[in-house]
């Protein structure tokens, strides 16, 4: 039976001790490498000698276009093999290395970083407590001249070769301001880093390969895809590993992100701080609206209209809307329209042909939004109704929030039902045979029932006012308050910080205490000796005069 973890808290599982346990999954090191063969050689001999199981472990070194060519050293796991991938970008190069791998574990690896003997084993033994884990090591990033491959691999404790190291700052202080991630779970898909993670590959490939449009940020929005694949995402301290030098980011901040949140703003939506403008439409929406038939089980053209427009129409900017009907069979009409069966399907396409925020199809998209409602026809929400639902399922962590819309006279209900992908995805992973995909929801996320009269909701179009300055309003509120929550919490991590360094200081203000109290008691006793060496000499001096 599949381990069920409650959002993100993946303290329920129980992995084995480094050591005390027989491992069974395959892993695949993937490491896209661009140059640099004196640190891949390092890289290689700390793989040489891990703890995993050699016949459990493949590695492919991808080399991206390097010239001279790369090659593979005598130091190197049994099972290693080089490809070629000319199409520049470390994207890219991933890609290739993961169309080739093998696992049931995908080991994302930099040419520049080498393991301790023990991370892959402290790695893999989550991925055998659960099959939907990302997990990440803890990276040090070292100056120090490079050793020998023979140092490395002959290494117990690669802290002997490359200490003095740095941590990886900004990656431990999201884990301990999020309480290991357990806090924040809107936010665990960030530990996603390329350097050192793991990903079961079942995951991996209903998240989907890399973006090779992005120039960078790669990494953080595969972590959003995996999150809404149903994703828990594990910091692993066990699983150590040094960096061959400052990462780009660490040399070049701002112009990283200056680059990187020009393009990840379009596919990461929980990201509202760099979505202000109040008119934009993105890639992957916040929200998406799928319109269904309503209780006759027919699209009518008046009651879509009515849904469609009030949502457009309400203070949540960003949004899509899809509709859902067997837009495949509808029959055009030419010399009769007016007695077309399909009128109704032909009027709905034909208004929303040209409104790029509402598409016809037969499914919801495949975009991963962050929350999906799906509202039947003929039912408009109030203009804060959306928002109010969306605040509401964000605030509480909830799966699935279910909205009473109206009970008929067989005690049938009609519901409105904001559902959160990442939810949907887990439970669909933990489901047991026969169990309802909603109890599996309830389980690991969370449900809850709200009267949708206190959201607005009502059957019947309203008369649209054009709230532009309503959503100008909001998305600008949105936005200072994304902005302000991360401020905040980079804030705390700094006040963490400080209180750290006060701990030091006080801790070294009460040893330079002690330590000026020892020299203040020799100096007492030097005192006390040289005097005493001082008057029996006077003594001596004055006796021989006499």
């Amino acid at each position: 039976m599949t381990a069920r973890i409650v959002g993100n808290d993946y303290r329920s599982l129980t992995p084995p001790e480094l050591g005390a346990w027989t491992p069974s999954l395959r892993v695949s090191v993937i490491i896209p490498a661009y140059g640099g063969q004196d640190k891949l050689d390092l890289v290689l001999a700390g793989l040489a000698a891990q703890t995993y199981p050699a016949g459990l472990t493949e590695v492919i070194v991808v080399d991206n276009g390097s010239d001279p060519p790369l090659r593979l050293p005598g130091i190197r796991p049994r099972d290693t093999r080089l490809i070629v991938c000319p199409v520049p970008g470390r994207a890219h190069a991933r890609n290739a290395g993961l169309r080739a791998a093998g696992g049931d574990v995908i080991h994302w690896l930099d040419s520049d970083v080498v393991l301790d003997r023990r991370a892959v084993e402290a790695h893999m033994r989550w991925h055998h407590a659960a099959p939907y884990l990302a997990v990440t090591g803890y990276i040090r990033f070292t100056p120090a001249d490079l050793p020998a491959p023979e140092a490395v691999a002959a290494a117990d404790d690669l802290a002997e070769l490359f200490e003095p190291a740095e941590p990886h700052a900004w990656l431990v202080d999201l884990i301990e301001r999020t309480g290991g991630l357990t806090d924040n779970q809107a936010r665990a898909f960030s530990l996603h880093v390329g350097g050192a993670t793991s990903v079961n590959a079942a995951l991996l490939a209903q998240a989907g390969p890399m973006d090779t449009d992005l120039i960078l940020g790669q990494d953080t929005e595969m972590g959003y895809r995996l999150a809404q694949a149903g994703a828990v995402f594990v910091p692993e301290p066990l699983a150590r590993a040094f960096h061959l030098g400052p990462t780009m980011r660490m040399r070049d901040k701002a112009p990283i992100d200056r680059v990187s949140h020009a393009f990840v703003a379009d596919r990461i939506p929980s990201y509202r701080w760099l979505r202000s403008h109040p008119n934009r439409r993105w890639k992957v929406p916040y929200v998406e609206v799928v319109v269904e038939a309503g209780h006759d089980h027919r699209l009518g053209y008046e009651e879509v209209r009515a849904t469609v427009d009030a949502v457009l129409a309400g203070t949540v900017p960003d949004v899509a809307v899809t509709i859902i009907g067997p837009w495949d069979e509808v029959r055009d009409e030419g010399r009769a329209p007016l007695t077309n069966p399909d009128l109704d399907l032909v009027l709905i396409r034909g208004h929303y042909a040209h409104e790029s925020r509402v598409r016809t199809a037969g499914a919801p998209s495949g975009e991963a939004a962050p929350y999906r409602l799906r509202l039947p026809a003929g039912w408009v929400p109030g203009e804060d109704g959306l928002a109010g639902l969306l605040d509401l399922a964000a605030d509480g962590g909830y799966g699935l929030v279910s909205v009473l819309l109206a009970e008929g006279p067989g005690r049938e209900i009609v519901t409105a039902r904001l559902e959160r992908t990442a939810a949907f995805a887990r439970a669909a992973i933990v489901r047991r045979d026969g169990e309802d995909l909603d109890d599996a929801v309830e389980e690991t996320f969370g449900t809850l029932w709200v009267d949708g009269g206190a959201y607005g909701f009502a059957l019947g179009a309203r008369p649209i006012t054009g709230r532009r300055g309503a959503h100008r309003a909001r998305a600008e509120a949105e936005a200072e308050v994304a902005r302000l929550t991360k401020e905040v919490e980079r804030l705390r991590g700094q006040v963490d910080r400080w209180r750290d360094d006060a701990g030091r200081w006080r801790r070294s203000a009460v040893e330079l205490r002690r330590e000026v109290g020892t020299l203040r008691r020799e100096l007492t006793a030097a005192r006390r000796v040289l005097r005493r060496g001082l008057l029996s000499s006077m003594k001596r001096a004055i006796t021989r005069r006499l």
